[in-house]
């Protein structure tokens, strides 16, 4: 499992950390600043070079069929997610090759909307009931990819 996690929930990262060490799951978990995280075989953080969209860099190098990943990064999931990667977002919503377009065209309308001093509004604070669809979505995915998740809250 690759986790952009710059902008990661902690509690999706707990759940990430747990269900790695249950499952004996390698967690690489890659950002622009240094991250404390469980210290447990399999878990480990990656530091990215300094620079824009190192980490996505990073991880895209680093992912591959087969790989699930985690980030909100729109561009990042779609790029990973043509690559055969299962891509989920710390909601729990799957982005595909099918609904990335979607994605990316809404990502750029409400950035376009920001530029032109609209206000958007953001993402809804993340809540518990966030990270138990990200939990489901987790135990899912790691199904689909053959991968037991142990109980993942």
């Amino acid at each position: 499992m690759l986790v952009d996690a710059d902008a990661c929930p902690r509690a999706v990262r707990e759940v990430l950390e747990r269900v790695a060490m249950r499952g004996r799951i390698e967690l690489v978990l890659v950002a622009n600043r240094p991250l404390r995280t469980a210290r447990a075989a399999g878990v480990r953080a990656v530091r990215a070079d300094d620079g824009f969209d190192a980490a996505d860099r990073l991880i895209v190098e680093q992912a591959g069929p087969g790989d699930l990943a985690i980030t909100s990064d729109v561009p990042l999931a779609a790029e990973l997610a043509g690559r055969g990667v299962t891509v989920l977002t710390p909601r729990g919503e799957e982005i595909t090759e099918d609904n990335a377009g979607e994605r990316l065209a809404s990502r750029n309308l409400a950035e376009s909307l920001r530029a032109g001093g609209e206000p958007t509004g953001g993402p809804a604070p993340f809540g518990a009931r966030d990270r138990r669809a990200f939990a489901d979505a987790l135990d899912r995915a790691l199904t689909r990819l053959g991968r037991r998740a142990h109980g993942a809250v």
